[in-house]
């Protein structure tokens, strides 16, 4: 069964370090979901697939200068959002045309 999730972050992008982190984080959410802002991200995943999320993530940050937010949401189209201005994003429910 899959879940939908909202994935927010925020990298300390005030060395080198952090800035490639700052990427890899990026990278890899966009590898799980898609970008609806900056550094929000909404995604679908399974049981497996959210926790080798967590795991992968963890390794990735910094765990005193970066900070990462997983909100497990009932409905991330339809009428559980609202949308105001640009729309970037696409209903995962739609059929997707490579």
């Amino acid at each position: 069964m899959t879940m939908e999730y909202v994935v927010t972050y925020d990298i300390s992008t005030e060395s080198p370090d952090g800035v490639k982190r700052l990427r890899r984080v990026s990278q890899m959410c966009l590898n799980y979901g898609q970008r609806v802002q900056k550094s929000v991200f909404e995604c679908r995943l399974d049981e497996l697939g959210y926790a080798e999320f967590v795991r992968r993530m963890g390794e990735l940050i910094h765990p005193t200068e970066d900070s990462v937010r997983i909100y497990h949401v009932h409905r991330l189209h339809g009428s559980g959002v609202v949308s105001l201005g640009k729309d970037v994003g696409f209903d995962l429910d739609d059929p997707l045309i490579l």
